[in-house]
């Protein structure tokens, strides 16, 4: 049985094709595509599946921000947030996150709604580490 007809939060990938490496990748009803960039030997028909982790972490932080200004009801416009990924000297990973505030904030809230980005399930769960479960099925 499809994985999707029982949770309709789960996510499906399958390689497309025999050789390369462009994934579709089924999200409910959305339709995404990963591959790996040229030199690495992909077409780059879409994100590297880090650049989908980037995003998913500055969206979550974005919407996070935004429902606790919502909800404090402050004049929060947008929140921009630039996320870069690397290795530190253990091989560990590090994500870096701008954020920009943008609204007529002052210094105490701003500083809030940065403390409030460190609460984003996805921040979380990257810093938090998770457990990934993993099986052969039919």
């Amino acid at each position: 049985m499809n994985s999707n007809a029982k949770d309709p939060h789960s996510v499906t990938v399958n390689l497309r094709g025999s050789d390369g490496y462009i994934c579709d990748i089924k999200a409910g009803h959305h339709q995404l595509v990963a591959d790996e960039p040229i030199p690495l030997g992909g077409t780059d028909l879409g994100p590297t599946p880090y650049v989908y982790l980037k995003a998913a972490l500055g969206a979550c932080t974005a919407m996070t921000i935004r429902m606790y200004a919502e909800r404090k009801k402050w004049p929060l416009q947008d929140a921009i947030v630039t996320l870069r990924h690397s290795r530190d000297g253990n091989k560990e990973s590090v994500f870096e996150r701008d954020i920009k505030l943008v609204g007529d904030l002052d210094e105490e809230q701003k500083q809030r709604l940065l403390e409030i980005a460190d609460r984003c399930p996805v921040h979380k769960t990257l810093s938090h580490g998770a457990t990934v479960l993993s099986k052969l099925i039919d």
